[in-house]
């Protein structure tokens, strides 16, 4: 079985995947950030966890057969295919609050808290996803910078995932910085046995 799924750009989706299934998320046209988060079917208090997956594999960087964990040290999925390779596990999902610190203008602005709260039929006040094709550079100092995505049109990275979950998937909608260099676009999710 195999569905396809289009997220247009600002706006998030729910997909259901059962253990075993592939996930593919592709970058339609380059430079695309996606919010990528995801809760256990029958608990959604276990939910992906960016920090507990930095802690399970000791680094900030996301590789082809690491897993993803889950807020009970469980594993979610595994990274199976990736042609990327830059992927950002700080940053929490943008939201109203943050466009309003950073550029004033948080009011009515489309945001990935939202759109996933949304989706899942969830209010979760913060959401820490992993943020896929995202480019967080860390300096010797400890500044971070968020720079322009490597990935290009086409782009894609696979997932199995290793429990029932049902996704929360944001095309992220910050327009305002090299985030998304510049422009939000639509992502496909692909969904297969």
């Amino acid at each position: 079985m195999k569905k396809e799924y289009h997220i247009a750009a600002c706006s998030g989706r729910a997909i259901a995947a059962a253990a075993g299934q592939r996930i593919t998320v592709i970058d339609l046209e380059g430079g695309q950030v996606v919010d990528f988060f995801a809760e256990n079917q029958r608990e959604p208090e276990e939910f992906l966890s960016p920090g507990v997956t930095i802690d399970c594999n000791e680094s900030l960087r996301l590789r082809v057969g690491d897993l993803l964990y889950s807020t009970r040290y469980r594993p979610m999925f595994q990274i199976l295919a990736d042609t990327v390779g830059e992927h950002d596990l700080l940053h929490p999902c943008c939201r109203k609050e943050m466009y309003d610190f950073f550029y004033h203008n948080g009011s009515g602005h489309p945001n990935c808290l939202d759109n996933i709260n949304q989706c899942l039929g969830e209010s979760r006040p913060v959401i820490h996803p992993v943020n896929l094709f995202m480019h967080t550079r860390i300096k010797p100092n400890g500044d971070i910078a968020v720079l322009r995505p490597l990935s290009r049109p086409g782009d894609q990275i696979v997932l199995e995932a290793k429990m029932d979950v049902r996704l929360g998937v944001a095309a992220c909608s910050v327009a305002e910085s090299d985030c998304n260099a510049g422009r939000c676009t639509p992502i496909k999710v692909i969904l297969e046995d």
